[in-house]
């Protein structure tokens, strides 16, 4: 169980993470254990290496296997143990068609077809959507499983295989961008013009726990973005602050925006 003090940095809704994650470096500490962790998002990495950091004797390495990767495994270990040694245990899962459909797939297609066969979200990394297919990156270990379940993605037929991280074919984030022209840097005021709905719409399901900036749940619907905040809704998509360009003659402020599509 962690410190009580520690709990004053995160979110009440972050306490059961904290507790594992604390118990992860402990077990490095005490007896001297290495974990190799499922996929963790930005937000679940950020609170493993502050609670790492304070404990001079345990060390951890962050892959997500490619060097922009948003989710990553982690490995926490004693700090006399070479990490960068220790295969992180991550391949790539080649879901393919040969059904023109394919191509109007997305990245939640892929996503809650892998869901639907019983796979955890835990267990699987960064999706790399392209015309053909999708490269979706996976804990080792549950290709097989896909492979013999997952028949199809969205109602397309697809043929699944597993390949090495040196075959991944990465895609870049694709960002709609658009300038924005508003009052303020709050949060409703921004994500109603993004997304297109009333500020009274957009309020209701940040006060509701639906909304993350930077994958930390945010509930005060007044809260001021910044340049390179990343803010997402369940149920309306996510989007990121590109830029703050300045502030008009009438005190309204432009805002770079890009939307993932």
């Amino acid at each position: 169980m962690a410190h009580k003090e520690i709990y004053e940095h995160f979110h009440p809704d972050e306490k059961s993470f904290v507790d594992r994650a604390w118990e992860w470096v402990e077990r490095a500490a005490l007896y001297h254990e290495m974990k190799r962790t499922d996929f963790l998002d930005p937000r679940q990495a950020y609170i493993l290496s502050s609670l790492a950091n304070r404990n001079p004797d345990v060390q951890i390495r962050l892959e997500g296997g490619y060097p922009d990767a948003e989710r990553r495994r982690a490995l926490i270990a004693p700090d006399y143990r070479r990490l960068e040694d220790e295969d992180i245990g991550i391949v790539v899962l080649d879901i393919a068609s040969e059904d023109r459909r394919v191509s109007e797939l997305d990245h939640g297609d892929y996503l809650g077809a892998m869901l639907g066969v019983g796979i955890k979200r835990d267990l699987i990394g960064d999706l790399h959507v392209g015309e053909t297919g999708c490269h979706a990156l996976v804990v080792e270990g549950i290709g097989d499983f896909l492979i013999g379940h997952m028949k199809q993605a969205h109602r397309v037929d697809v043929s699944v295989s597993v390949r090495p991280l040196s075959e991944l074919r990465a895609a870049a984030a694709q960002l709609e961008e658009q300038v924005l022209s508003v009052a303020s840097m709050r949060l409703d005021g921004i994500a109603s013009d993004v997304f297109r709905l009333s500020r009274a719409k957009i309020v209701d399901p940040i006060r509701a726990g639906r909304c993350r900036v930077n994958w930390k749940a945010e509930e005060d619907p007044s809260q001021p973005l910044k340049a390179g905040d990343v803010v997402s809704v369940k149920g309306l998509g996510r989007f990121k602050v590109m830029e703050v360009e300045g502030v008009s003659k009438s005190g309204r402020t432009r805002v770079r925006i890009g939307k993932f599509v």
